[in-house]
């Protein structure tokens, strides 16, 4: 496939931007440690003060807004550029958490963390879509993939590390030093973010054509769904991946685990096995995804992991098992930073930013749906069955992957463009 005719050819010249690739992966390791530490230090410190009923309530003031803010973040991104929405967004998040970080040191009630909550939620939602634009300005296509490979890297590490420094943290001091980390983290990443964004101009006609507002383009990502057949088959191979996926891991590896009598140390054994299998391969697309063909990233590793899925329902033993989740996250880490890459490089130019925040949504949307699902479907299934259907139900990733490649390319669909002034970067696969 060749740039579209209107795309430039050079913005960021014919190599990726390395040292730029390189400040974007250093802050975001910043700031998702520090923010998954922060979510773990919440969550005890919410069960300390109200128990379950205070959990559940700050989960979903974090959220809710996330998810809503995500919407209009896109639009955002698309109207005012991602360096406008990085670091005004950014800067007012660090403050929040230092300002977070005094009202928390005396606080006996569930409130504040609430608050807290929720302007965290919305300020994340709205630089998620901005940050998922940025590797598509610092990579020509041909190289897109590895840079997702590397921010891959990155986002499953930061768990690793975050989760228990924030549980150390909050037992060992308290929840106002986690938000001091968290705060350190932003600011890490605001620095890193001025490096990465410079000269990143604001598009010239940010409110679209014919003055169309924020409100409206906030369901440009919906819209692009209907009107492109690629992003639309892409997206339904991610959500089809996600929703499959959360529930035999959270739930039925566990219940599996209990009601065999292996203890709860093979749970963990097969995490991890999964976790350095997708690092290794998420290392591995980093040096070497522009010379995987793009129908073994996207369809071979998604039928590999969905089979290795419905082989660790019928694992044997705890070493057949971890030995199973570690295959699973080999061509999982090959198979998400492809879905990612895929994704971004059929979005029409100047939509980048409402396409990201729709596609944030099918992982969002899916975490609570596949829960639901499948936990109501345990019952008259049993774990190993629903497993098992979890399994069939990723099959249909590697096939929508499949459609999505053989669907035709519609670069001029009847979407209205947010700016007269092109992407900085070939977006075309």
């Amino acid at each position: 496939m060749t740039p579209s005719p209107s795309a430039p050819s050079s913005e960021t010249g014919p190599a990726p931007d390395w040292r730029r690739i390189g400040s974007f992966v250093t802050g975001q390791a910043a700031v998702q440690c520090g923010s998954f530490a922060l979510i773990i230090a919440m969550n005890w410190t919410a069960v300390q003060l109200g128990g379950r009923g205070a959990v559940t309530l700050v989960i979903l003031a974090s959220t809710l807004p996330r998810a809503l803010m995500l919407l209009f973040g896109g639009a955002l991104a698309d109207a005012l550029g991602p360096r406008a929405v990085l670091l005004r967004a950014t800067a007012t998040r660090l403050a929040v958490l230092a300002v977070g970080a005094l009202v928390t040191a005396g606080a006996d009630s569930i409130w504040p963390l609430v608050a807290i909550a929720v302007v965290e939620g919305s300020l994340l939602g709205l630089t998620g879509p901005a940050s998922g634009i940025l590797l598509t300005r610092l990579a020509p296509k041909e190289h897109l993939g590895r840079a997702n490979s590397l921010f891959s890297m990155v986002m499953r590490l930061a768990p690793i590390a975050g989760s228990p420094l924030g549980a150390w943290l909050v037992v060992a001091g308290s929840l106002s030093g986690v938000m001091l980390v968290a705060a350190a983290g932003c600011a890490v990443w605001l620095l890193c973010a001025f490096h990465v964004t410079r000269g990143m101009a604001r598009p010239e006609h940010g409110a679209g054509p014919g003055g169309t507002s924020l409100f409206r383009r906030s369901g440009d990502g919906l819209a692009l769904l209907g009107t492109h057949p690629k992003l639309r088959w892409m997206f339904i191979a991610c959500f089809c991946m996600d929703f499959a996926f959360l529930w035999p891991a959270e739930v039925a590896l566990p219940l599996r685990a209990s009601g065999e009598g292996w203890g709860i140390g093979p749970v963990a054994a097969a995490l991890t096995a999964f976790s350095v299998g997708a690092l290794l391969s998420a290392a591995a697309g980093a040096a070497l995804a522009h010379r995987i063909p793009v129908p073994v990233k996207l369809v071979v590793t998604g039928t590999g992991l969905a089979v290795c899925m419905g082989s660790m329902a019928l694992a044997p033993s705890p070493a057949v098992l971890a030995v199973t989740a570690c295959t699973a996250g080999v061509f999982s880490g090959l198979n998400g930073p492809a879905l990612v890459t895929a994704y971004q490089q059929a979005v029409p130019e100047g939509k980048l930013g409402a396409a990201m925040s729709t596609f944030s949504l099918s992982s969002i949307g899916a975490a609570p749906l596949s829960l639901a699902v499948f936990s109501s479907l345990s019952a008259p299934l049993g774990v190993t069955g629903t497993w098992l259907l979890c399994a069939c139900v990723a099959l249909f990733s590697p096939i929508a992957a499949m459609l999505s490649l053989r669907a035709p390319l519609t670069r001029n669909a009847p979407v209205p463009k947010a700016s007269a002034a092109p992407e900085p970067t070939a977006t075309a696969v």
